[in-house]
């Protein structure tokens, strides 16, 4: 994932297998639909062993590199790697809808958890949340020919703010478990958001695949220039995210603590859940690096899990925060979140 070198994560939170084979039909057979049906039944439980898989606990290594220049002018930046270990969690599974929590352990001998991004992956889902620059988003209906057999996946940022959302289909082939939407829109990851100015989005494929010790995280982006007539592609990068699975570090800190702060954070989801069901576009009007909300955010979160607030005083100074930093177009949308 793309969120920032691991030292400024630190220093917020210091501051608060292979395919089981599907029957196949012969090709002179006609499929009945018994048989169809027993296939994408098939197909949908292989699908969700796959997202499944990647929760455990894994030492992961972010690693980005740009490789060719697109604007006259421009230098490649010097590749970025950093690494952490993470917990990913599930903390909801309803069958066609998988919830998965990652959580950062840093720090040094004493290590400490720190809430990082979320996955959420629907089963043929009718809508999906999609960046659409300036810091605002929308949602985008998917049509019944994308969705069939299709999964979402909208990824959030650690103060469950959005970020970007793709539809796609798991496959199989040459016996690997992969994952690619279509090209689509994200904002700039924040080990560039803290450091520079001279791009506004990034127009990215993105891969997930099941290795055979964890997980990888592929990206294949283009940073865009939004401010002329039209984009203007700066530089190609790739990004190479492995999750390997390790027995460095246990989830034991990272349970306790997600289940003491865990009603708060549900609340947080369901009130950035306000503005995607709204169906308008929302912005935040924070520009840059969203510190001034996510702080707030982790630090009200901190105060539940030390007892200096309880859930109900904490999700409510979270709503007021997140109003003061939306722009919300429906006056209901400031109602609901009160």
């Amino acid at each position: 994932m793309e969120f920032g070198p691991l030292k400024h994560l630190f220093l917020v939170a210091a501051a608060t297998a292979a395919l089981a084979a599907c029957a196949s039909v012969p090709t002179s057979d006609v499929a009945t639909p018994t048989t169809s049906a027993k296939v994408s039944a098939s197909q949908f439980e292989q699908d969700r062993t796959s997202i499944l898989a990647m929760a455990g606990t894994y030492k992961v290594k972010f690693d980005f590199i740009e490789t060719v220049a697109l604007s006259d002018g421009y230098k490649v930046k010097d590749r970025k790697i950093s690494g952490a270990y993470e917990v990913v969690k599930v903390i909801e599974d309803r069958g066609d809808f998988i919830s998965l929590q990652h959580i950062l352990y840093v720090g040094g001998e004493e290590k400490f958890p720190l809430k990082h991004w979320r996955q959420d992956w629907q089963y043929q889902p009718k809508k999906v949340l999609t960046f659409i620059g300036g810091n605002a988003w929308t949602t985008h209906d998917v049509t019944a020919a994308d969705r069939k057999g299709a999964w979402s996946q909208e990824v959030y940022q650690v103060d469950d703010s959005p970020r970007y959302g793709g539809v796609g289909r798991w496959n199989y082939e040459n016996g690997l478990a992969a994952w690619e939407p279509a090209r689509a829109w994200r904002p700039l990851p924040r080990r560039d958001m803290t450091t520079r100015d001279d791009y506004h989005a990034v127009d990215a494929v993105n891969r997930h695949a099941i290795t055979p010790d964890g997980w990888v995280h592929e990206q294949d982006n283009m940073k865009v220039v939004l401010s002329g007539d039209k984009p203007t592609a700066l530089v190609r990068e790739i990004a190479v995210n492995t999750y390997v699975h390790t027995d460095d570090v246990t989830s034991d800190l990272v349970d306790a603590s997600w289940d003491t702060t865990k009603d708060y954070w549900a609340a947080i989801r369901e009130s950035w859940e306000i503005f995607e069901d709204a169906r308008e576009p929302f912005a935040l009007t924070l520009k840059g690096e969203p510190q001034d909300l996510y702080m707030a955010l982790l630090g009200y979160a901190s105060e539940v899990e030390n007892g200096g607030m309880t859930t109900e005083e904490a999700v409510t100074e979270a709503r007021e925060e997140i109003g003061n930093y939306t722009t919300i177009t429906l006056p209901a949308l400031k109602d609901r979140l009160r």
